[in-house]
């Protein structure tokens, strides 16, 4: 029933996928698309590549000092985890986000899956407020064209809405890291004990609370929360930087602003969970953000789709290259991604935490 119902998910996104793609491109000359592609200058897009490359290796690292409370584990592993794991959502879309996490376990056997799957929580969480808060913070002093000013106010509300909800969410694991012991506490004796399933979904959801509360230990660790976030400057310095020289490429002489409000709605299409890397979404976005800014329809569009692959592929590549080297078991990731894997190895962690005790 599980394989049936992953079939339909995938499904779904696929099709939703599709639907954004012919709704990006319906109105679009691809003749003018495929030229301003033509065109553009591909040296500077190759260096791009090395700069989004060079992101993926400071995320890399910055895993790993988010492992840093709850494991030891080795740079090399952790970023064949990365690239495998961006490779997947690049073919399979969001739902493939599981994908690193299992893949680290596999590969470094000092790391118990529930502290993978909660620092990705903890990374994604910091990666949405850099790009929101860089996002918002420059529409403070960004300037729309006198022809797209209604259009960015909205945009305006939009960003602020984001940072609003960001920052709610933020507050409230704060709180949960204070409070965690009370919190594990009230729903151990909310939730009860119970029938077998019953029995082992709360001792899943109260180790992976557990495991949670621990990974955010890089919020309250000052030395931590400094390295992190130095990490996390570089990751999105590079990211920026590969992005402008895209943008340069096509003869778009944009500034740090610029780049800044596109990476933000791009940010936002790639949440979208569809296949090929948030396919569709991510372009439309992208190419709205561009056509805010004043760029032609035609070009805003061969622009995102170079950008995506430029985001995207780099990581994909590699993943590829381990795949093939035999780097990563497919079978063994998985019997590890499926749903009585993961409560097995939260149930695992449980019975570890408390030996360690």
């Amino acid at each position: 029933m599980g394989k049936y119902r992953k079939f339909l998910e995938f499904t779904g996104l696929l099709l939703l996928a599709v639907l954004i793609i012919w709704l990006f491109g319906r109105r679009l000359d691809w003749g003018q698309v495929k030229l301003a592609v033509q065109k553009s200058d591909w040296r500077l897009i190759t260096v791009a590549v090395g700069f989004v490359l060079l992101g993926y290796l400071w995320r890399a690292i910055r895993w790993q000092t988010f492992l840093k409370p709850l494991t030891k584990t080795s740079l090399r592993e952790v970023w064949i985890a990365t690239t495998v794991g961006f490779g997947a959502v690049l073919v399979f879309g969001r739902l493939a986000e599981v994908v690193r996490p299992a893949v680290l376990p596999l590969r470094d056997r000092r790391v118990r899956p529930a502290a993978a799957f909660v620092t990705i929580m903890v990374e994604r969480l910091y990666d949405m407020m850099a790009v929101v808060l860089f996002f918002a913070i420059n529409l403070l002093w960004f300037k729309p064209t006198a022809a797209t000013s209604a259009d960015f106010s909205r945009a305006r509300i939009f960003g602020w809405v984001l940072v609003a909800l960001l920052g709610t969410a933020l507050a409230l694991l704060l709180y949960f890291k204070r409070r965690s012991q009370s919190v594990i506490s009230w729903l151990d004796r909310r939730i009860g004990d119970g029938s077998g399933l019953r029995s082992r979904l709360k001792k899943a959801l109260l180790s992976t609370l557990d495991q949670l509360s621990t990974a955010l230990s890089v919020l309250s660790e000052t030395r931590l929360l400094a390295t992190s976030i130095g990490w996390t400057v570089l990751l999105w310095s590079s990211v920026l930087v590969g992005n402008l020289l895209v943008f340069r490429a096509f003869g778009e002489p944009f500034g740090a602003s610029e780049v800044l409000f596109v990476t933000g709605w791009s940010m936002v299409g790639s949440a979208v969970p569809t296949p090929g890397g948030a396919a569709g979404a991510f372009h439309a976005a992208t190419g709205a953000a561009l056509v805010l800014l004043g760029v032609g329809l035609e070009k805003a569009a061969a622009i995102a789709i170079v950008l995506h692959l430029v985001d995207f592929a780099p990581a994909a590549l590699f993943g590829l290259f381990y795949f093939l080297r035999g780097d990563i078991n497919v079978a063994r990731l998985r019997a590890s991604t499926s749903t009585s894997a993961l409560e097995h190895a939260v149930e695992d962690e449980k019975v570890a935490a408390v030996e360690s005790v």
